[in-house]
């Protein structure tokens, strides 16, 4: 197959889905397929922008980069066109057997427009929850200081607006993934009728193998010498509630004393206020921030510690509990779609109501209590759900799937016009019309 993926974000921005599009078109690769990645281009030079083509030159899949906005939202994402050239001029030299999108917005559109042109499936992967994320658009940002009137619209916006433009978008497409089953149920909620089934993010082969010595370095440099080293791994954005997450880090001192360190992995526009936080609530010596690290060693660092902390209300599937569990760390995570669906609490991991002290009480549960190496263990086992290269199989069934139906559902359009021709001969007018993405026939007799 010849697949094409559309994605407003790509490496080398550190995100959940630029890691997700990535595993997927290498994992397609392996599988014989032809995977094309048109990705926005990074880079406010000639020089860094060559970076990033030398890279690209390097990957098993084809990048095709194009052209963004001058301007980037808060956390470091930009603004892609929103119709291409470089996709457009692809697209009329080239034919696809199917498209991937993995937005609705942006190149989302663009996707829409080029499955219609070229008589092609759209498969859309809804990584995100857009309604979470409103604060990264210009003007949009509210806080209790915030004018009533700006707030209304901002709320519409989450509840109503938003939900309503996921909806139109998804049942336009031929198939719709969802990350996870807690995600599933709320397309569906949205109104959405394609076909949607759960495709989690997989791991890349890599995930799974330990390197105990740099595990060790690691641990040496960031554990303190204390008996209990932490980790957290994600971008230091609002969504992903850091302030829940320290304030759940000062009551666990309260429990058990400075006998642990947290290393906090990943960079984002609140690391200095979240420096701030820490050094207020009086943890600053019990909390590193590592900063970026690369995804190939983001497993080191996990492999260093002993529990995984989490607090993000915001996920999709949250592929990072499942990177964390490959290296054998149980998980303590609050409610939430996403990790629900992968932390069986009393299991692998505990789960609890976005209260600090319960938290807390959970993660030093796993520490001290009897049940750890049994829950590291049952970990390890839930890791081996997510192996990229299992579920590329899987991904390939679904295209395979949406390319016959696809040609069924216009082989019979095609059939179906040419038999109601003969039927009413010379003196009779047929005209189509498209209402709802459906196409109608219509007989005028004369």
């Amino acid at each position: 197959m010849k697949i094409a993926m559309l994605t407003n974000n790509y490496r080398p921005f550190v995100g959940g889905v630029p890691v997700s599009v990535e595993r997927q078109a290498v994992e397609l690769v392996r599988l014989g397929h032809e995977v094309t990645v048109f990705a926005p281009m990074y880079g406010d030079s000639a020089e860094e922008q060559a970076q990033v083509l030398a890279a690209d030159e390097r990957a098993p899949e084809r990048v095709i980069r194009y052209g963004t906005q001058k301007r980037k939202m808060a956390n470091g994402m930009v603004y892609p066109s929103i119709y291409p050239a470089e996709i457009l001029r692809t697209f009329q030299t080239e034919p696809f057997d199917c498209i991937h999108v993995h937005h609705p917005m942006f190149v989302g559109p663009c996707a829409l427009l080029l499955g219609k042109k070229y008589q092609v499936p759209v498969i859309d992967t809804c990584h995100t929850r857009y309604e979470d994320y409103l604060h990264y658009i210009p003007g949009l940002g509210v806080s209790g200081e915030s004018p009533a009137v700006k707030r209304r619209v901002v709320r519409w916006l989450r509840e109503t607006g938003v939900p309503a433009y996921i909806k139109w978008f998804a049942n336009q497409c031929d198939l719709v993934l969802a990350p996870s089953a807690g995600m599933k149920a709320v397309i569906q909620g949205y109104g959405v009728r394609s076909r949607c089934e759960v495709f989690p993010t997989g791991l890349a082969g890599e995930a799974y193998c330990r390197a105990e010595g740099a595990s060790a370095r690691i641990r040496k440099q960031y554990g303190h010498g204390k008996r209990h080293l932490l980790v957290t791994v994600s971008r230091l954005e609002r969504e992903k509630n850091y302030g829940f997450l320290l304030r759940g880090i000062e009551e666990l001192r309260r429990l058990l004393g400075d006998e642990f360190h947290v290393m906090i992995v990943g960079s984002g526009s609140q690391e200095a206020e979240l420096k701030t936080k820490a050094a207020v609530l009086g943890i600053s010596d019990l909390v590193t921030f590592v900063g970026n690290v690369p995804n190939s060693r983001v497993k080191d660092y996990l492999g260093a510690a002993d529990l995984f902390l989490f607090a993000s209300t915001s996920e999709t599937q949250g592929i990072v509990l499942a990177e964390a569990m490959a290296a054998g760390l149980p998980v303590t995570a609050v409610h939430a779609v996403g990790s629900d669906d992968i932390v069986r609490d009393g299991w692998n991991g505990f789960l609890t109501e976005e209260k600090e002290e319960q938290w807390a009480q959970k993660a030093a549960r796993i520490l001290t209590g009897e049940n750890c190496r049994r829950m590291k263990a049952a970990a390890l086992q839930t890791a081996e759900n997510y192996r990229a290269s299992t579920l590329a199989l899987y991904e390939e069934m679904l295209y395979n799937q949406c390319i016959c139906e696809k040609r069924v559902r216009d082989w019979r359009g095609c059939s179906g016009r040419m038999a109601l021709q003969e039927e009413i001969g010379k003196g009779e007018n047929v005209y189509e019309s498209q209402t709802d993405g459906r196409e109608h026939s219509a007989v005028v007799l004369h």
